[in-house]
């Protein structure tokens, strides 16, 4: 841990937010929260709690919440994003702004796992182009096996630490680890966002096989053939290192994703598999269901650039078009044989 204390700004307050930013002020860092939920602000800074994301659970009291997003990147050494992917891009926007008045040039930390339907933009590369056109290296992403109410739990966790910079991704795997959490770097940063963002297409994928009852071996089936599709997709189009799915980014959090009911990607996909609609389980998730999104990004990419993806394929077309769950597990496993390893 380090000693001396850094200025870090949380850029969300749900429950991954909360619960790092809490983390963050055990290790000793001044942190303060943004968010544009003055009740959720009043709850952290007054009862030092988040009940709407993390029921019995409190808060570090000396982090602070505030809805003044100048307030928060005031002195700001660390800039911590944890929001939406669909809120990403307009947040960095007023971000820039700020900075651009202040002269500051804080590190951005990107805990957000998604990529950008439309622009087909993962998350450090929205925070790139819209804040540092010319310094990637300040960007940093953090991914891996992690859920928030573990974490919160102490629960032992390992994720990874990814930049262009080692340097950069060294001082934040110091600012980050404590006797709970322990981070690797990595220079593979797209990779590992790939990894974090694509595993929760799969995830949804899991949860809809619990839905209709299967057991371990198609459970096994799936995470092994989706993360061939992840590795797949970031190496033929975002260039990503193929060996960097085989660690904590990859198959660790498509593991503990694709296993655990704390994952809402694996409860909106288990509820659809149960015969609820797609809207239904978005408004009573009371939270972001990221693969949602993602499965977009990841549908164009394969029109566009006819990557070979047949799980995410089938989500995205029992999401959005209405295709009966049966029938795309019957049309998969009919599908013309292919060898097992292939890029």
């Amino acid at each position: 841990m380090r000693e001396e204390m850094t200025k870090i700004a949380v850029l969300g307050n749900g429950s991954w937010g909360s619960v790092l930013g809490s983390m963050l002020a055990d290790n000793g860092n001044d942190v303060t929260f943004y968010g544009n939920k003055p009740e959720v602000n009043r709850e952290i800074n007054e009862e030092h709690t988040n009940k709407h994301y993390m029921k019995d659970w409190s808060l570090n009291p000396n982090a602070y919440a505030t809805d003044n997003l100048a307030e928060a990147l005031k002195g700001a050494e660390v800039v911590l994003f944890v929001l939406p992917t669909a809120a990403i891009r307009i947040v960095a926007k007023e971000v820039k702004k700020v900075l651009d008045k202040t002269g500051e040039t804080p590190l951005l930390v990107t805990a957000t796992k998604g990529i950008e339907p439309g622009s087909k933009k993962l998350i450090s590369e929205i925070l790139t182009e819209e804040i540092y056109p010319e310094h990637e290296e300040r960007i940093v992403a953090i991914s891996g096996p992690s859920h928030a109410e573990n974490v919160a739990q102490k629960d032992l966790t390992a994720i990874s630490c990814a930049s262009t910079s080692s340097e950069n991704a060294k001082r934040v795997q110091e600012l980050f680890s404590n006797s709970y959490v322990r981070l690797y770097t990595n220079d593979d940063l797209i990779g590992v966002e790939v990894g974090g963002a694509v595993k929760n297409v799969i995830a949804i994928a899991a949860g809809i096989l619990v839905g209709k009852n299967y057991e371990d071996n198609a459970k096994a089936a799936l995470m092994t053939r989706g993360l061939a599709e992840i590795t797949r997709l970031g190496v033929n189009y975002f260039g990503a290192k193929p060996m960097t799915f085989s660690g904590l980014s990859g198959i660790g959090d498509l593991i503990v994703t694709c296993t655990s009911v704390n994952s809402r990607n694996w409860r909106a996909g288990k509820q659809i598999g149960e015969g609820k609609s797609l809207d239904y389980v978005l408004k009573n998730m009371g939270q972001v269901v990221e693969g949602a999104t993602t499965v977009k990004a990841v549908h164009e990419l394969c029109e566009e650039k006819g990557i070979d993806m047949p799980i995410s394929e089938a989500i995205y077309r029992v999401l959005y078009e209405n295709s009966d769950v049966d029938a795309e597990i019957s049309e998969m496993m009919g599908r013309d044989p292919k060898p097992e390893i292939r890029i």
